[in-house]
């Protein structure tokens, strides 16, 4: 015969409630106490909340097919291979959770399974998981509809990374905020080691100028080298006017850095000499073409084309070099000035944001075309300004952004100018050291 004890409440030695019985409330301890089922026991009746209890050693390849249990979440790592997890038989309320450890399921994706003939989603078939970072939650309702997602998220929220890279000057580049800035000034290797989880991160900023063209010893100033921009859409530098070349996102890899040298300036004494034409500067599969050459050789060839063309030079009628060629857009330079119609004078080299002037009058040099500034190094600094013009009388002025000055006569006062070392400057016309400057190449990105 069963016996029946009939009390409302139970209390310990200290006399606290830790059974409490008012009216159809049954209270199970005191006010801080932990109630906990003994080990190996289990309870009915509770019902679940829509939540599971995770198992926090993930599921590796090694361990497919998982055999998942109501109320229970897992972490399944695909890196090694794709893993099948068998669903438990289901029952009004059964619940299962499964997220991506790795982030890799849109590479090796997950088989969920049902039990025998069960549905998932109103269909009697596996359903399979390949979204990368995604998390779902299935509860099984009844047998028209069996297991459905409740669940599903695929928000992939990690800890954010950032680009890792080495290479020109500084190595480890300079430090702008939260940005940093390596500078080419002639030939390396730009090498990612690591990028960002956030792919807007990856896309990088850079500036590529190709070396500036030599002037003549006579007259026609040197062109600048090509100078090309791009801007990462979550950078903040004061960019140039003509920023806006290919977008580049950068991938784990190395990546060769060209720098072009300078064109050479035509030799004095002998003023009627053409200049040589700079060399570009390239990297991402991207190319700075090198600034025109000067002409100066009567009934000669006219001036080079390049990056920005170089200038006619008195007694030359062939004309002045073209810019942005070849055509990028933007467009990487501009035109060559031409010489004067009645003697004496020629041109300027064509700059970044400025055809080079033409010679105004007899005896008169047009002057270099303005460059572009740009703070993508973090101080403002102009690049790819075009060569003086020389002239019987007075020579042009350098383009801003390392353009040389022209002078007045071979021979006499100071020597024609060189271009801007590492500026792409174009050569100053009318002497014996009009040379182009060397081009750069500078890359900036996120790493903090």
């Amino acid at each position: 015969m069963a016996s029946t004890i009939k009390v409302d409440n139970v209390q310990n030695t200290p006399g606290t409630n830790i059974i409490n019985k008012c009216g159809t409330d049954v209270t199970l301890g005191a006010s801080g106490d932990t109630v906990a089922l003994a080990c190996g026991a289990s309870q009915t009746g509770f019902g679940r909340t829509g939540t599971v209890d995770w198992v926090t050693t993930p599921k590796v390849t090694g361990d497919s097919p998982v055999t998942a249990a109501t109320g229970s979440g897992y972490f399944l790592n695909t890196t090694a291979g794709t893993i099948t997890i068998n669903l438990p038989a289901g029952a009004a309320g059964s619940i299962v959770s499964m997220a991506d450890y790795a982030g890799t399921w849109q590479t090796n994706n997950v088989t969920v399974a049902p039990n025998g003939a069960e549905k998932i989603g109103s269909i009697a078939a596996d359903a399979i998981l390949s979204t990368e970072g995604q998390s779902v939650t299935f509860v099984y309702v009844d047998s028209t509809q069996g297991w459905l997602n409740t669940m599903d998220s695929t928000s992939n929220v990690r800890g954010l990374t950032y680009i890792t890279a080495t290479g020109g000057t500084p190595c480890a580049g300079a430090t702008s905020g939260d940005y940093k800035i390596h500078t080419f000034t002639g030939p390396g290797t730009f090498c990612v080691s690591a990028i960002s989880n956030l792919p807007t991160n990856n896309e990088i900023s850079y500036l590529i100028v190709g070396g500036g063209g030599g002037a003549a010893g006579y007259y026609g100033g040197g062109g600048a080298g090509g100078f090309r921009e791009s801007k990462s859409p979550v950078d903040s530098y004061t960019a140039s006017p003509i920023e806006g070349s290919c977008a580049v996102t950068v991938t784990a890899s190395p990546y060769a850095v060209v720098v072009g040298a300078g064109g050479a300036a035509g030799p004095a004494p002998v003023g009627v000499v053409n200049g040589t034409s700079g060399n570009p500067a390239s990297v991402f599969s991207l190319t700075s073409a090198g600034g025109g050459f000067g002409s100066g050789v009567p009934c000669g060839p006219a001036a080079g084309s390049g990056g920005s063309g170089g200038a006619e030079g008195y007694g030359n009628a062939a004309g002045a070099g073209s810019g942005n060629t070849p055509p990028v857009s933007p467009p990487q330079g501009n035109d060559g000035g031409t010489a004067a119609p009645g003697g004496g004078g020629g041109g300027g080299g064509g700059g970044a944001t400025a055809v080079g002037a033409n010679s105004p009058a007899i005896n008169t040099a047009g002057a270099g075309g303005a460059g572009a500034t740009t703070s993508i190094s973090a101080t403002p600094t102009a690049y790819a300004g075009g060569g003086g013009g020389g002239a019987s009388g007075s020579g042009g002025a350098g383009g801003t952004g390392g353009g040389g000055t022209g002078q007045p006569a071979q021979g006499t006062g100071a020597p024609a100018q060189t271009g801007g070392v590492n500026t792409g400057g174009g050569g100053g016309a009318r002497g014996c050291c009009g040379s182009g400057g060397s081009g750069v190449v500078i890359i900036r990105y996120k790493f903090q």
